[in-house]
């Protein structure tokens, strides 16, 4: 079967033209890394840029990458008309038997549903829900990805929805939907976990410094457990010096000897991290999938994840991790807690969690399933 995915290259959103190869979001890499493993896909990607780079031919053997070069002025301004037209000159070359757009934040699903192909989608942030969260300015970006994203979802011919939490959100816009989980990276299947012998147990918050992820409450809901139990915070993730939530978190952390910041991080130094974590906390305010539940959870590192959302398709409490209530200092600290004086129970949980990942999330498994909607969609046999 002919596929064509249609996904960012992260050059172009960071701005990273001298990179030589393109590298994509962590759950649409790790979905075309599972293609790679099913001889019977041919899969073309396709991205757009605003300026040249460096383009291989391919990216396996039977994944093919195509950069299409667009002006500034099809871009954000005209709702990203100009991508969806190069796209849809591009595909008319492919021709695939099938078009998947990768999100509704910018130009994927919009090209998409104009490509004159069958297609589908997937929902990998529920927009309309950030942009309500996050009380996003009427002209800014979540405004426009969450008009996009209500414009979109109804004229494709379903969204593959990676949480029950998005489909449930997605079904009045398009009622034909399927739950597949994203794909993790084979690659942290591999991680071994082993935390540094005589060292406080090191908890990992791993995400963007924003309101939405709740970095700032979190902090301060441990302060009183900082003083009964040695432990070390870590918090990874890009924060911008000069807003107000950025700088409050900056100040919160410097006041804390068990706070640290260690910045962005890339998958390479995630894997690192986790390899010499004891926990993983993710206390968010709305999140689908977040991809660092399922990565930790491959890597067989212990979470405990905010009951909101998508996060209770990904973890079974007491079984493969811990929920806390994000708005609720209390919860928080305990949930930290209980890891903290019973890490046997929670290690045991992290090993059944990495069983169910193994089976749930690999990328073989997800790209299969993928394949099966596509055959849906045509009217053929699976």
């Amino acid at each position: 079967m002919k596929i064509a995915i249609l996904t960012t290259d992260n050059r172009e959103q960071l701005k990273d033209y001298a990179a030589a190869a393109p590298y994509f979001g962590t759950a649409p890499e790790a979905l075309v890394q599972g293609f790679a493993m099913l001889p019977e896909a041919e899969v073309h990607v396709v991205s757009c840029a605003r300026q040249p780079m460096q383009t291989p031919e391919k990216l396996a053997d039977n994944v093919w990458f195509h950069e299409l070069l667009v002006p500034r002025n099809g871009w954000t301004r005209t709702a990203f008309l100009g991508c969806a037209r190069a796209v849809r000159k591009k595909l008319r070359e492919i021709r695939p038997a099938i078009v998947h757009g990768q999100g509704t934040e910018r130009d994927c699903a919009i090209s998409a549903i104009r490509s004159g192909f069958p297609n589908v989608l997937t929902i990998h942030g529920n927009m309309r829900l950030i942009a309500k969260v996050t009380k996003a300015p009427l002209f800014s970006f979540p405004r426009l990805s969450a008009w996009l994203e209500s414009y979109a979802v109804p004229r494709s011919q379903g969204v593959v929805c990676i949480t029950r939490y998005t489909e449930e959100f997605i079904k009045p816009l398009n009622a034909r939907t399927w739950v597949v989980p994203n794909a993790v990276d084979k690659n942290f299947f591999e991680v071994k976990i082993c935390p540094p012998a005589g060292q406080p147990p090191r908890i990992l918050c791993v995400g963007l410094i924003c309101v939405r992820k709740n970095q700032n409450a979190f902090i301060r809901a441990l302060d009183p457990l900082a003083q009964r139990h040695k432990f070390e915070l870590v918090f990874l993730g890009k924060a911008t010096p000069g807003r107000a939530y950025e700088d409050e978190f900056l100040g919160l952390v410097a006041e804390r000897p068990w706070c640290r910041h260690a910045g962005f991080t890339d998958r390479e130094k995630l894997k690192q991290h986790f390899s010499g974590a004891s926990l993983l906390a993710l206390p968010s305010l709305e999140d689908n999938c977040p991809m660092v539940i399922l990565e930790a959870m491959a890597t067989g590192l212990p979470v405990v994840g905010a009951n909101v959302g998508g996060v209770p398709d990904l973890i079974e409490a007491s079984q493969t991790g811990g929920f806390c209530d994000p708005l609720d200092a209390a919860s928080m600290s305990a949930a930290i807690e209980r890891v903290l004086t019973n890490p046997a129970a929670a290690w045991q949980m992290a090993a059944e969690a990495k069983k169910q990942a193994q089976a749930r999330f690999h990328p073989r498994v997800i790209a299969a399933r993928h394949l099966e909607i596509y055959r849906e969609v045509l009217g053929k046999e699976s």
